[in-house]
């Protein structure tokens, strides 16, 4: 059922596939503020989970199941705000800068340390630290931070290269196009933060 298939010059799977347009639309629809991004996210995680988990990435197969329970904080946090007010486009203070680097740190020392022990994957440090930074990422974007776009553009450059080595080249492709709409998105949530300010 979930047999390669040949799609452009890249081998990739149906499940693979069908993953890729769920989370390429869950992006288009964060940039616009769409709040049913969060269903195609929760769609998209389940879906990729089963993906990494083919490919040995524990770390990336196990934060889909976290991005699953963060999108539906995040879907909650979008549709009914902070207290009685819409959530809006903000800027991180510089505390929450300090406090978000040293999250990705610490998730980063603890998911690599725990994949490297525990698993049998060929790629624990770079798993753990972008497994990390997703997270950090996931929840500035839940709040409707800018800078979650910041975060998204580097960790999706450096999965480039991971999914590459790992055989993903669709998923590669994929977050090659996640580092195009992360810019797209960084631009248009600057202007509006800016506008709001």
């Amino acid at each position: 059922m979930n047999d390669s298939l040949s799609l452009l010059g890249l081998t990739t799977t149906p499940l693979e596939l069908v993953s890729f347009l769920l989370a390429a639309t869950t992006v288009v629809l964060n940039i616009r503020q769409k709040h049913w991004a969060w269903l195609f996210s929760i769609v998209s995680s389940g879906t990729y989970a089963a993906v990494f988990f083919e490919a040995r990435l524990y770390g990336d197969m196990g934060l889909q199941f976290v991005f699953i329970a963060a999108s539906v904080w995040g879907w909650y946090q979008w549709l009914h705000g902070a207290g009685d007010k819409p959530l809006v486009v903000t800027r991180l203070k510089p505390s929450g800068w300090a406090w978000s680097l040293a999250a990705w740190l610490l998730g980063y020392l603890v998911l690599s340390s725990f994949l490297r022990h525990f698993t049998d994957t060929d790629v624990p440090h770079a798993d753990g630290f972008l497994t990390a930074g997703s997270l950090v990422g996931q929840l500035l974007l839940g709040r409707k931070k800018v800078e979650n776009w910041h975060v998204w553009i580097v960790v999706d450059v450096l999965y480039v290269g991971l999914y590459v080595y790992k055989g993903l080249m669709l998923t590669a492709v994929l977050y090659g196009v996640f580092v195009l709409l992360a810019w797209t998105g960084l631009r248009a949530w600057g202007n509006i933060a800016r506008r709001d300010a």
